[in-house]
């Protein structure tokens, strides 16, 4: 079982047409990116009205009703027993334990700083994937990986000014469950569609979040503000649910190394959310760093594991 892990994992699935489908694959994973840059400042809008774990909470309620729903009107049959413990890893990475962490970092740090999570995440991933599945990418792959990491570490740390906060502690435990959810996600996404796999990690989230939902509510101050409601709706039903539906299809397509290197991009679009949504700065870097990190992108596409 673990040598058929492996395959699956860090290859597509050999079907006719398989060059259309490595390219729907990266679009579709590339789309999961472009949705997710947008989390942090969705989020920083959204604590404006609401208190970290009420909005860590109230998100996964309506992203797990949301993919409740769709479960139930196309009658989804419950997965199988097996499938359940990665399902519980799924959920106590990207449902529970990334939005939280995150969510508590950003009341202290900027967008910009915690950038740096999603620029470790890609390589976190892949490493996550190799100790859980036994995935082999060439070495071309790991220097181009570790090439783009390091760009967008140095990137995100020369906008914050290089300096650490308290936050960094809730960022790099936020990278490593993600990464542990995501590398596992991808696995179950071979096996079932991607947005089941969200779907019901969410629903077996809801019987902890709802009563959470209630009690964070209830201790900290609400403010609905346009901002806090626009940003709750879209970490909620944007990043919680549809982000992870054609990230994790995007991962089956083309393998959970490959995908994660889609993320190296992630950071610099979050940085111009920023300066386009919350009126942060940008240095001239910025278009440096992106031409870089399009081109370590390209290496890992073409890398072979």
């Amino acid at each position: 079982m673990r040598a058929q892990d492996s395959a699956i994992a860090s290859a597509p699935i050999a079907v006719s047409g398989a060059p259309g489908r490595a390219s729907h694959g990266t679009l579709l994973a590339a789309l999961g990116v472009v949705t997710f840059s947008l989390t942090f400042p969705a989020t920083a809008w959204g604590l404006q009205g609401f208190g970290p774990w009420s909005l860590s909470a109230v998100r996964c309620v309506l992203a797990a009703v949301i993919a409740g729903g769709c479960l139930l009107a196309l009658r989804v049959p419950l997965p199988d027993r097996a499938h359940w413990p990665g399902l519980a890893v799924v959920a106590g990475g990207v449902v529970i334990g990334f939005p939280l962490l995150s969510t508590l970092a950003l009341q202290t740090s900027s967008t910009s700083h915690a950038a740096v999570v999603v620029g470790l995440l890609p390589l976190t991933t892949a490493l996550m994937s190799a100790l859980r599945m036994g995935t082999r990418p060439s070495r071309t792959f790991w220097w181009a990986a570790v090439a783009g990491a390091a760009a967008v570490i140095a990137f995100t740390v020369q906008q914050s000014g290089g300096a650490l906060s308290a936050a960094d502690l809730y960022l790099f435990a936020a990278l490593l469950v993600c990464a542990a959810g995501y590398a596992e996600g991808g696995r179950l996404a071979r096996r079932m569609p991607g947005w089941q796999v969200i779907g019901w990690a969410l629903v077996l989230c809801l019987p902890l979040a709802l009563p959470a939902s209630v009690i964070a509510l209830a201790s900290e101050p609400v403010r609905l503000t346009a901002h806090s409601v626009a940003g709750l709706l879209w970490v909620a039903a944007g990043s919680q649910f549809l982000g992870m539906v054609v990230w994790y299809r995007g991962m089956a397509a083309i393998g959970i190394p490959k995908a994660s290197q889609l993320q190296l991009a992630q950071p610099l679009l979050t940085l111009v959310w920023s300066v386009l949504l919350l009126g942060e700065h940008l240095t001239p870097a910025a278009p440096l760093t992106a031409a870089a990190v399009l081109v370590c992108i390209a290496l890992t596409q073409r890398a072979r594991g």
